[in-house]
């Protein structure tokens, strides 16, 4: 058949092929939430944003900024493509030195030292003399909490594993301290060296130091260090809820769970599945089905029968608390004492009693991110719909 020249002729351009992208749709979303978290101008991400539709839902506090803006570096350093523009050693130079100006606590320092070696970026020089001046007086290291032993640990570890080998000299001293001050009989750490606040531990204090033995154990071959950590998962993994909670307050000396409130999102998503990953690498029995169990809590597999997520903003939901105290801590703290000086145990309360924690903060997201930056063999978690981009 001929086409006569005057004939108009429609032609089928093919649409151009998406590019699939490297990341996870959970790394994504991840990501586009922490734009939200983004301060221009200080060159930080936010201490928390609101969800309670103000119209400013970023407030910042600027140490608090600081050290959650080295979390989420923390993060990425294991994302496979980063928006353009992210400028991370710009980001980090600023964000580490100010650590310098701001009352912070010790943990940020060492997460200054994870995060640099994560990404191989320079520690600025004043951050690594106000370092070595942390590391070198061992009568300091009585005020150390949990959080301050295990991250500044870990950094050191981190440090030497990325051929900073300046560090290493610290490695030994921090672990018999936390061996010998922190290790508890029950399999649990405790929260300090000494005093009467001692016993009372968190999660986060279980989660920093088990990951610090972990790598203190993996890198030195210290055997005691992968001892103690397993210990540690094997007993929380016994104290998971029923629906995947993981506890909040724990008595470290005889290893029950206090309270298991708040439930906070970040534990469910981030920090535990960070643990697991280690415990899954050395044979933890159980250990991937608890990560999987306790991210399903954030899924609406929870009291409340609700996602933890807000699709709209990729972010998440900060806690379950109970309903009396949003605006409180009081009764937290002596339900927890009554607890330890009478024996009992805590359950789960009715969920009519339980409400939410309307707010967002950056360091969680960037759990997300380094939890899950690099796992490819959890789909039904990292590509579940609510995570793709709409």
């Amino acid at each position: 058949m001929m086409i006569s020249p005057n004939s108009r002729v429609k032609l089928i351009v093919p649409a151009p092929v998406q590019e699939l992208s490297p990341n996870s749709p959970l790394v994504n979303y991840a990501l586009r939430g922490l734009e939200r978290c983004w301060l221009p101008k200080e060159r930080r991400w936010s201490h928390i944003y609101h969800l309670d539709g103000r119209a400013s839902p970023n407030e910042s506090i600027a140490q608090s900024d600081v050290f959650y803006t080295l979390n989420v570096l923390l993060g990425m350093s294991r994302v496979a493509h980063l928006p353009a523009d992210i400028d991370l050693p710009e980001i980090f130079h600023r964000n580490a030195t100010d650590l310098t100006a701001f009352p912070v606590r010790k943990y940020a320092f060492g997460m200054a030292l994870w995060a640099a070696a994560e990404l191989r970026l320079p520690i600025p020089d004043r951050v690594r003399f106000a370092l070595k001046a942390i590391l070198s007086d061992e009568s300091q290291w009585r005020a150390f909490r949990a959080q301050d032993l295990g991250m500044l640990l870990t950094g050191v570890i981190a440090q030497a594993r990325a051929g900073e080998r300046e560090w290493l000299c610290f490695a030994g001293p921090l672990y018999r301290f936390l061996k010998e001050r922190f290790h508890s009989e029950s399999g649990l750490f405790f929260d300090a060296p000494a005093g009467f606040r001692r016993r009372f531990a968190s999660f986060a204090t279980q989660t920093y130091l088990s990951i610090a033995c972990y790598q203190y154990g993996e890198f030195t071959g210290d055997v005691s260090a992968l001892v103690m950590a397993d210990a540690c998962v094997c007993n929380l993994i016994a104290l998971q809820g029923p629906q995947g909670e993981w506890p909040w307050f724990f008595d470290a000396m005889s290893g029950r769970v206090l309270d298991f409130y708040e439930v906070y999102s970040v534990h469910q998503y981030g920090m535990a599945p960070a643990l697991l990953e280690w415990a899954e690498r050395f044979g933890r029995r159980g250990a991937r089905d608890a990560l999987v169990k306790g991210f399903n809590w954030v899924l609406g597999h929870n009291q409340l029968g609700r996602t933890m997520l807000v699709p709209e903003l990729s972010l998440t939901i900060r806690s379950q608390v109970r309903k009396n105290e949003l605006k409180t801590r009081a009764p937290r703290m002596l339900r927890a004492l009554g607890n330890a000086w009478f024996g009992n145990g805590e359950a789960l309360i009715d969920p009519a009693r339980v409400g939410v924690r309307l707010e967002c903060r950056s360091y969680e997201l960037g759990w997300i991110l380094w939890s899950f930056g690099r796992r490819t063999d959890l789909r039904d978690l990292t590509d579940y719909p609510a995570f793709r981009d709409t």
